[in-house]
């Protein structure tokens, strides 16, 4: 199996005979739904493929090339009437620059617009009475030509538009005056963006211009516009499309039996040296592919996106999906690093929404657990004018964390709000990296990070883990106005220091038969040849008022004396016991040898105790 990372034409897909998950199915569907569609996704969800599906299915110079495309596939085998049937010209706004000068900017819309007629031009020659008349300085003028020629002609136009809102989002993420300025003389008013959109309006109003399928991340440009496009219909909040984008669980699960059949084995890999570093590294030997391990690994990091409140299903990422695959096939073990760093990208989102008021509070209500993030509804029509100057509350915020994948759809709750979590480990990650930035003072070095996380993860020792938030985060945080300051505030501490997804799946409020683990660290199962030991890490917190000590009594006194409080020991108790408890479901569920554990008593934001504890295989456990 040959998968196409990457790729986002269709035809050079098919031709080379790589792996394509088969949504041709869909194309009735959206014949009948609808002549204007929008559609968004995420970025890296596969839209741009989709796209260049439909331009090969619908286009008129495609129609001797259909069986080898199609023929195979779900449409093939019954396709449409309107199969090839349609001149399909397509437009990228990723291509079009959104820095520079307004005039510079205006000039690059123009020369994309007039490049994709000239290519226009070149592929339907034989089919136009005559040459398009191309306006280098006036592109709208070129269009209208574009129409009065294929209204001499028995076929209609087909305009599809790629990353529709890409203008918008480079401006959000610029979050500057200057920046605001520029898209505002574009789109209000009679501003070329929304010139443009306005004569498309009109071409489809009987001018030759029948269908037009748009694509892009969020609704912003849309909303601004108002009655310069206010035609299109909105389609990806409808649960038949809720998998338009995306992968099913049991279309992963088929690739990773498929692969295992196919003879993919996990490569032979030195074995981990010993602490010393001495020894010879043997290689060990190669070993089957289990697909449910695999499936185990990219159900954690990969699963989760749902865009429909009444769709029952979880989508994989279909980018990170085929990274995944791509790195078993070709070499033989899952990549070291589970982002794709092409999507690093969505970091500037976070950092965008974390830096706004309460915006902090969102993505840490957000990290505590699935279920805390409720808006009555989402919210569809916002303007870059809201989103850099208007007053962000929380449906704003959550909204807009939704439509760029790092929030999704869970369900609705009893008074028919939605509910929005983290979709999985790796979006997850994202927000950890923000809230690790925040909370560290600038200069930290990450070596004494580093150098603490393994010293908790092969010698499950954390002394040097609470020195560091002892001396480093309880500094910072002490001085922040937190209304929050609980055993919540402490566990992102260890959270956002410890999460490393190169060995570990990081998981805060894994559920377990009896309740909720504050805090597991389960062994990647593609990572447990290395001397990397499971954690669970239990927490409570104690007020200062209620221990009845100051600040200074409490940094004075012995760690050990402290512990020994009735109020600390009884919280050490109510740890331990939980620590237990959910550390045996977890040592059974993940087939564990042993599993550390610690119960946590965080002393205001002053002092951290605790207490070690291993639980083995036969959930006999013994306090250290």
């Amino acid at each position: 199996m040959h998968f196409p990372y990457g790729q986002s034409d269709f035809g050079t897909l098919r031709e080379e005979g790589d792996w394509y998950l088969d949504r041709t199915d869909r194309i009735p569907e959206l014949e009948a739904i609808g002549h204007q569609l929008i559609f968004l996704r995420p970025r890296r969800f596969g839209k741009s493929l989709l796209l260049s599906m439909l331009e090969h299915y619908y286009d008129l110079n495609r129609a001797d090339r259909f069986e080898a495309l199609f023929g195979d596939l779900a449409i093939g085998r019954d396709p449409t009437p309107l199969h090839n049937q349609y001149f399909v010209l397509r437009w990228d706004f990723s291509l079009i620059p959104a820095y520079g000068e307004i005039e510079d900017i205006e000039v690059a819309v123009h020369q994309h617009l007039n490049d994709s007629l000239h290519d226009f031009m070149r592929r339907y020659r034989e089919r136009l009475p005559e040459a398009i008349a191309i306006h280098p300085d006036n592109a709208l003028s070129s269009w209208r030509s574009l129409l009065s020629l294929v209204s001499q002609t028995p076929h209609k136009l087909y305009l599809l538009i790629d990353e529709y809102d890409n203008f918008a989002n480079e401006v959000l993420m610029a979050a500057r005056p200057s920046s605001q300025d520029r898209y505002q003389t574009l789109l209000q008013g009679e501003g070329l963006l929304k010139t443009l959109f306005k004569a498309v309006k009109a071409a489809a109003g009987g001018l030759g211009l029948e269908r037009v399928f748009i694509v892009g991340v969020s609704p912003v440009v849309m909303s601004d516009m108002t009655s310069g496009y206010n035609v299109g219909e909105d389609i990806y909040l409808l649960p038949q499309f809720n998998d338009l984008c995306g992968f099913t669980e049991s279309e992963v699960a088929a690739v990773l039996r498929q692969l295992a059949q196919e003879g993919v084995e996990l490569a032979p890999r030195a074995r981990a040296l010993a602490p010393a570093g001495r020894g010879e590294c043997a290689p060990e030997p190669a070993r089957e592919l289990v697909p449910e391990r695999a499936l185990e690994t990219m159900r954690t990091f990969y699963n989760g996106y749902r865009f429909s409140e009444e769709a029952s299903e979880r989508l994989y990422n279909p980018t990170l999906s085929l990274y995944f695959f791509k790195a078993l096939a070709t070499q033989g073990q899952p990549p070291r690093r589970m982002l794709d760093e092409n999507l690093a990208m969505d970091r500037n989102k976070l950092s965008y929404i974390a830096q706004l008021p309460h915006g902090e509070d969102l993505l840490i209500e957000a990290l505590s657990g699935d279920d805390r993030i409720t808006v009555p509804e989402l919210v569809q029509r916002f303007g870059v004018a809201d989103v850099l100057a208007a007053v962000k509350d929380r449906p704003f915020m959550a909204s807009l964390l939704y439509f760029f994948g790092i929030l999704t759809l869970n369900g609705l709750t009893a008074f028919d709000e939605c509910r929005l979590r983290i979709p999985n480990l790796v979006a997850r990650g994202l927000y950890v990296e923000r809230l690790r930035e925040r909370w560290l003072e600038p200069g930290d070095a990450s070596r004494e990070r580093e150098e603490a996380e393994r010293a908790l993860g092969q010698q499950g020792d954390l002394e040097p883990v609470y020195t560091l938030i002892e001396q480093r985060y309880f500094r910072v945080l002490s001085n922040r106005d937190y209304r929050w300051s609980n055993e919540l505030l402490v566990k992102f501490a260890f959270l956002t220091l410890l999460f490393d997804d190169r060995l570990y799946m990081a998981v805060s409020e894994l559920e377990t038969d009896r309740g909720y683990a504050d805090l597991a660290l389960i062994v990647r199962p593609d990572k447990r040849r290395f001397q990397v030991l499971d954690l669970l890490l239990e927490f409570k917190y104690l007020g200062l008022k209620e221990l009845g000590l100051s600040g200074e009594q409490v940094r004075g006194e012995a760690r050990e004396a402290l512990a020994q409080r009735p109020a600390v020991a009884a919280k050490l108790d109510a740890a331990e016991a939980q620590a237990r408890d959910y550390g045996g479901t977890l040592v059974q569920r993940h087939g564990l040898s042993e599993l550390r554990a610690f119960a946590v008593v965080a002393l205001g934001v002053e002092r951290l105790v605790w207490r070690a504890l291993s639980i083995p295989r036969h959930l006999e456990s013994s306090a250290r």
